[in-house]
């Protein structure tokens, strides 16, 4: 089954607008402090609204996706990164060939099993050069430990585009034997409803510090904001907080060992 919103990319983009390119500039940032070089990995680059950006700064990057239509819309749209197709549980883009990779907006979560999430840290490993960095960005597992205000309810969410009305309502629930945040969206247009379904993994702080020190990662930062989307969101000139208690997660860690 397809996805409605990964098959319609610039139906994403309205869904989901980012004038500011602020996740761009929070990841810019991120490889700025720590002095990354310019070759870039943007893994589940989506859109390629953030790979543009920061190829626009003047880094090389290369935006990663599995999805055809995506890449297509990114190679149109946002065109001077290279664009290619790959599955983040297992890839390979040749070795040492970066010096950062990009995880954001929770991509890293599409790893449901450990095999998923291993096969994507090694890839990671492999594709980085001695002392690169892996930057991702991502849900809170940790948030869901007592916390019931994102699954309470049902979200809604209204807009227009192109003079056509979209509602969805999306319904989150916890799987915890398959330690999965589950998502149903149900799509209301003038062509009928869609119902579509995924899930994120939940990772918790503690278990992502040992699996990416377990593939030779030092974590240097391991927060819950100030990022691209808390609330409030980061600004330039904010620094990293130390707290891992909230909605989103953020992980900066260096390769030590090839």
């Amino acid at each position: 089954m397809g996805n409605f919103l990964t098959d319609n990319p610039a139906l994403y983009e309205a869904r989901f607008p980012d004038a500011e390119r602020l996740a761009a500039r929070w990841a810019e940032d991120c490889l700025s402090r720590y002095d990354a070089g310019k070759r870039v990995l943007d893994l589940g680059c989506g859109t390629g609204r953030d790979a543009a950006h920061l190829h626009s700064g003047g880094r090389t990057v290369t935006g990663a996706d599995l999805s055809d239509t995506m890449l297509a819309h990114a190679r149109d749209v946002h065109p001077g990164p290279s664009y290619v197709r790959a599955d983040l549980h297992q890839f390979d883009l040749g070795a040492g060939v970066f010096d950062a990779v990009l995880c954001l907006d929770s991509a890293l979560l599409y790893c449901h099993t450990d095999d998923q999430l291993d096969g994507c840290l090694r890839s990671v490993r492999r594709a980085l050069a001695p002392g690169g960095l892996f930057v991702a960005e991502m849900r809170n597992g940790a948030y869901f430990l007592g916390r019931t205000d994102l699954l309470d309810a049902p979200s809604v969410n209204s807009f227009v585009w192109q003079g056509v009305s979209y509602r969805s309502t999306t319904t989150l629930t916890v799987d915890r034997t398959a330690q999965l945040l589950r998502r149903v969206r149900v799509w209301d247009t003038e062509d009928g409803a869609v119902e579509q379904r995924s899930a994120w993994r939940l990772l918790f702080p503690l278990e992502l510090r040992h699996r990416l020190a377990s593939h030779g990662f030092e974590v240097l930062e391991l927060h819950d904001g100030p990022g691209p989307r808390t609330e409030p969101p980061w600004r330039e000139g904010l620094l990293p907080g130390s707290a891992a208690d909230a909605d989103r997660l953020h992980v900066i860690a260096r390769l030590t060992t090839s």
